[in-house]
């Protein structure tokens, strides 16, 4: 996975292009604020949100976007395992509307992802997301039906972000805890 841009718009922030930084409690208003705009209320009855209250998110990968020093972006990224192989799924992914087109929710997925993997526990990035978006970030799409979550998803929309190209089609089972067996 090529994180070169993530990691030059990290280190040399250019005026009016989004910055990535770890999230603090200072910011779990923004969050809340911005998931409710991006998703509105149904975003509670949506099936990753089923997955984010039976797993904890990692706190320390949990980001948010700045522009100029103003919060616009956050994403989320929860430890779990599936078929016994630990990973991570990422979300929610949002941007403020005011910001959007800047490149900041890019940003956010390259560089959360890079820093999970980075930490060689887990082999892949799980996402419900639009292909159209994601895929030329480098997500594939999985198996169609191979992956259970807690709920409904559309298997179209079930994709993958590994080292491992071969995962995104053979990875199967259900979604469960980072430390399952």
């Amino acid at each position: 996975m090529n994180t070169q841009i993530a990691a030059d718009a990290v280190a040399h922030p250019v005026a009016g292009q989004p910055v990535v930084r770890v999230a603090t409690a200072h910011d779990d208003a923004f969050v809340e604020e911005l998931q409710a705009i991006a998703f509105g209320p149904g975003r509670f009855a949506r099936t990753a949100f089923r997955v984010r209250e039976r797993f904890p998110i990692d706190t320390s990968l949990s980001l948010i976007a700045e522009v100029d020093g103003t919060p616009c972006g956050s994403v989320w990224m929860t430890p779990i395992s599936v078929g016994g192989r630990k990973g991570y799924l990422l979300g929610p992914l949002a941007t403020h509307p005011n910001f959007r087109k800047r490149g900041a929710g890019k940003l956010l997925a390259r560089e959360v992802s890079a820093r999970a993997l980075a930490r060689g526990e887990g082999d892949f990035v799980l996402l419900v997301g639009d292909q159209d978006y994601y895929c030329p970030l480098g997500w594939e799409t999985t198996t169609p039906g191979n992956i259970q979550f807690p709920g409904p998803v559309d298997p179209n929309r079930v994709l993958l972000l590994s080292d491992d190209k071969a995962l995104a089609k053979t990875l199967s089972g259900a979604i469960a805890a980072f430390d399952a067996r």
